[in-house]
């Protein structure tokens, strides 16, 4: 595992970032956790590379506040791409 910085999926929209970082400090260091609201994702950045891996490992397909965790290595964010309104990205003004 080459990151510190995990995604975390499935949360239900009431977990604050407080419940994130302790659930996670039993594995290290939490540097940082972040919840996106009403998203029901978050991420946390762990100390180091091992303790993200152990904290993966161990609670990747858990459940927590009755939903089941889906944790992964958080990948870099990608720019937004701007579609070409008149063609294929949004389909503005073509019928099919």
């Amino acid at each position: 595992m080459e990151g510190k910085r995990l995604y975390v999926g499935n949360l239900t929209y009431s977990v604050n970032e407080a419940q994130l970082r302790e659930l996670f400090s039993k594995y290290g260091d939490v540097v940082s956790a972040k919840v996106i609201e009403q998203k029901g994702f978050g991420f946390v950045e762990m100390g180091t590379s091992e303790e993200a891996q152990a904290a993966m490992d161990a609670l990747n397909q858990t459940v927590f506040e009755g939903r089941t965790l889906r944790i992964d290595e958080a990948r870099p964010m990608q720019p937004r791409r701007e579609f070409d309104r008149g063609g294929y990205g949004g389909g503005a003004g073509r019928r099919y």
